[in-house]
């Protein structure tokens, strides 16, 4: 019975030590407490830009490829055998450069012939000329019948048609002479022979000789959406001409630059494109035929327009907005886009000139975000 005194005042000292350790604890400070002045996160580092007014340039941008201005199939003109070609396969001619020769000497012989031929008549005709007067004298002393002298006039007239048929005969014949030798007729770039020297041509056949095809000038054939003909052709209608630059497959790499020269006549109803062709000089021959290239066409300037880079522009389910750094944070502001060219867009409503815009880090901002924004 002794014993329950010693057991109550072990538990009183146990219940005591409990109650000291529960006040020791509130009283400490927690450990994972954030410390003062890191109550909210970091600042995230952002690029940006103030918007500015300047000119947009609009561009449409295209898919076309490279047409030769002239594409000529030369053949000949005239029958015979192929004696002479004076070309290099790939050679730069000229309007009237040499390409061939077909053997002369049978067209020279017609010629001869043909010369021939008038002479003879010549002399016929002066002859029938010296009866005819003399018929005329014997019909004033009425020495001979009237049906004569009529006739001698007949023969008189058929000798002069003769020799007009003879002077057309020895034209063709100076033609066909001339036909021997195949010239260009179009300068430009001539392909691949077609004809090897010694075989035998003819002017009805379709195959020809060698293509020449003109590259200086030369043009690109593209494709616009019909919903941008109407600015082409009101700028064509003003007189103004259209700015084309041409790059390669890629579109890194400018090739040339031209002109509008004119769209087609009618829309394509299956893709609802027209076709429209511009024009180059090409003295440096950076256009091939048939080469696939990009095409951006400088359809319009708008004057003074608020632009900022395309990239800084997002959309959500109100539309287009933007984030703008006002006192060390990221606001939402919607924004009206109006036209985009190349990488700069411009703002209708919603901004104003020389609010900072942020153009890189959006995708780790939301609206109220503290940024820091790099130089």
């Amino acid at each position: 019975m002794r014993s329950s005194p010693i057991r109550w005042r072990r538990a009183a000292a146990f219940v005591g030590a409990a109650a000291l350790s529960v006040v020791a604890f509130r009283a400490a400070p927690r450990s994972d407490a954030a410390p003062p002045g890191r109550s909210e996160p970091a600042a995230v580092a952002v690029s940006a830009t103030a918007v500015s007014k300047t000119d947009l340039p609009v561009r449409l941008g295209a898919l076309g490829s490279v047409v030769a201005f002239n594409t000529v199939t030369v053949r000949p003109r005239v029958d015979g055998q192929l004696i002479r070609v004076t070309f290099r396969e790939g050679q730069l001619v000229k309007r009237g450069d040499l390409l061939a020769q077909i053997d002369p000497r049978p067209y020279e012989v017609q010629l001869q012939q043909a010369r021939g031929q008038l002479a003879r008549d010549q002399a016929q005709l002066a002859n029938a000329r010296v009866d005819l007067g003399r018929f005329q004298t014997l019909l004033s002393q009425d020495s001979i019948a009237r049906q004569n002298v009529d006739g001698q006039s007949s023969t008189v007239a058929q000798l002069e048609a003769a020799l007009e048929i003879d002077h057309a005969a020895i034209d063709s014949a100076r033609l066909n002479l001339t036909y021997t030798r195949v010239t260009a007729p179009v300068g430009g770039r001539v392909g691949l022979r077609l004809v090897d020297p010694g075989n035998v041509v003819i002017a009805a056949s379709s195959a020809g000789l060698v293509v020449i095809t003109q590259i200086e000038p030369i043009t690109v054939v593209f494709t616009l959406p019909e919903d941008s003909l109407p600015i082409v052709l009101s700028r064509l209608r003003d007189g103004a001409v259209l700015p084309v630059e041409v790059f390669d497959r890629g579109g890194a790499t400018h090739l040339a630059s031209g002109s509008v020269i004119a769209p087609d006549n009618q829309i394509d109803p299956t893709t609802g494109t027209v076709r429209v062709k511009a024009i180059f000089d090409n003295r440096d021959h950076a256009l091939f035929p048939a080469q696939f290239v990009n095409v951006q066409v400088l359809a319009a300037v708008q004057h003074s327009q608020l632009v900022l880079p395309a990239a800084a522009v997002q959309q959500g389910p109100k539309g287009a907005f933007v984030y703008i750094v006002h006192d060390g944070r990221a606001t939402v502001r919607n924004v009206t886009l109006g036209s985009v060219a190349a990488e700069r867009a411009a703002i209708t409503k919603g901004v104003s000139e020389g609010d900072v815009i942020v153009t890189d880090g959006i995708d780790r901002l939301r609206d109220g975000t503290r940024v820091e924004v790099r130089q």
